[in-house]
């Protein structure tokens, strides 16, 4: 069962002789539990397109429909709830709340959706994340690699349909990018989440289940690996 599929999917900025055509009528799709690298050079649209399966960015024309729904087909509103629902978004940079302690960050998605934090889950995710210990230090008590783990943990608290990561591994040392790289592939085994990577490193790529590779906006080649 595919768990995104994206449709013609194009992004152009500006008009005329100086449009720039970072996405140019891109289709693909990806089987639920899938961990698909998405590579290529500086430029290329690769963020671009993980903004836009996100719900940060919206396409200038095309279709995004995670787990059969049409994502722009929803106003700014329901765009903000399905992110924080649906997506687990994680960045290079980390992109922590720095009042906030490593409990509170992980679990800032859920209380900002009014629900209960399922504490046993949470608990788990911790002991997961090696963060056992750490629950009430603030980010800048933390190492990077540690800061990293937190916002893994903040994408997986909803079980989200999708987990996109846009070099999650690009401010981290090389034991730090291992240790990283080794919890996302159990995020997708353990949890059977769908997982993407945008990475320049070809050492990451070649540990997915999928690479894609995009060149000038548009797919230059797709190819399963064979394990």
């Amino acid at each position: 069962m595919d768990i995104l599929r994206i449709e013609n999917l194009s992004k152009f900025y500006g008009e005329g002789e100086n449009q720039v055509k970072a996405l140019d009528n891109v289709s693909f799709s990806v089987p639920k539990g899938q961990f698909v690298a998405i590579i290529g050079p500086s430029g290329s649209g690769k963020s671009t397109l993980l903004h836009i399966l996100g719900g940060v960015d919206r396409p200038t024309s095309g279709k995004v429909y995670l787990d059969g729904q049409d994502v722009y087909a929803q106003n700014e509103d329901q765009l903000a709830i399905f992110r924080r629902r649906q997506v687990g978004l994680i960045y290079q940079f980390y992109n922590l709340i720095p009042v906030l302690n490593v409990t509170e960050n992980i679990t800032l998605p859920v209380l900002m959706d009014g629900k209960k934090v399922d504490k046993a889950y949470l608990e788990e995710l911790i002991g997961l994340l090696s963060l056992t210990g750490r629950e009430k230090h603030l980010p800048n008590e933390l190492s990077g690699g540690q800061q990293q783990r937190v916002s893994i943990g903040r994408a997986l608290i909803n079980n989200p349909a999708v987990m996109l990561a846009d070099e999650p591994t690009g401010n981290l040392d090389s034991k730090n990018s291992h240790e990283i790289v080794e919890l996302l592939k159990l995020s997708n085994k353990k949890y059977g989440q769908t997982l993407i990577v945008i990475t320049h490193d070809d050492s990451i790529a070649l540990q997915a289940d999928r690479i894609i590779t995009i060149n000038d906006g548009k797919i230059e080649s797709d190819r399963l690996l064979q394990k």
